[in-house]
């Protein structure tokens, strides 16, 4: 299976938490059923991007870098590579590269969707992310690093995110009930 299929496949099958989350599921099926590209960054101005919402192991606490480039605090997550195989793989790997931390235990099923504009993606300036956002919980007593692709990397308690857009706001809250 490849990885468009996987991706195609995982958002079919998936149970959307609310009605806007339905809307944007809808958009996502459509996208990949008209763009067998959509996965890729040669995809404008959408394609399809994997994060991941690291929580600590007691729940308490989220994971975020400092995009370098945005400038915000974020989930971890970015581009598809030719080299995975699942959405949920690209999530782990990206999480994976922009944390240090090894032995996540991540769900394999999407917790949120968020399509939003990348103006530094792409040389147009006009590019959407269509994101397929992941949850993991990190093992006990490892630290995080920070990669290239981040100024700063550190855990924040749920309730006192550094940059609380509702979008973060509903990821945690989401990823949260899902581990309850």
């Amino acid at each position: 299976m490849s990885l468009h299929d996987d991706a195609l496949a995982t958002l079919t099958d998936w149970s959307a938490p609310t009605d806007a989350q339905r809307r944007l599921q809808e958009r996502y099926v459509e996208h990949l059923r008209a763009h067998p590209d959509g996965l890729t960054r040669a995809c404008v101005p959408d394609h399809l991007t994997a994060s991941t919402l690291v929580l600590s192991p007691d729940h308490d606490r989220v994971l975020l870098t400092l995009h370098a480039k945005a400038e915000r605090w974020f989930q971890l997550g970015g581009h598809c590579e030719p080299g995975d195989e699942t959405l949920s793989g690209a999530a782990r790997r990206e999480a994976v590269e922009e944390s240090g931390l090894s032995g996540l235990r991540l769900d394999p099923v999407p917790v949120q969707l968020s399509e939003h504009a990348v103006p530094f993606c792409g040389s147009s300036g006009d590019v959407h992310h269509l994101d397929v956002r992941f949850v993991a919980v990190a093992p006990a007593g490892v630290a995080p690093a920070v990669s290239d692709e981040s100024l700063d990397v550190r855990w924040w308690a749920y309730d006192a995110l550094p940059d609380p857009q509702p979008d973060l706001v509903e990821l945690v809250g989401l990823a949260r009930r899902r581990l309850a």
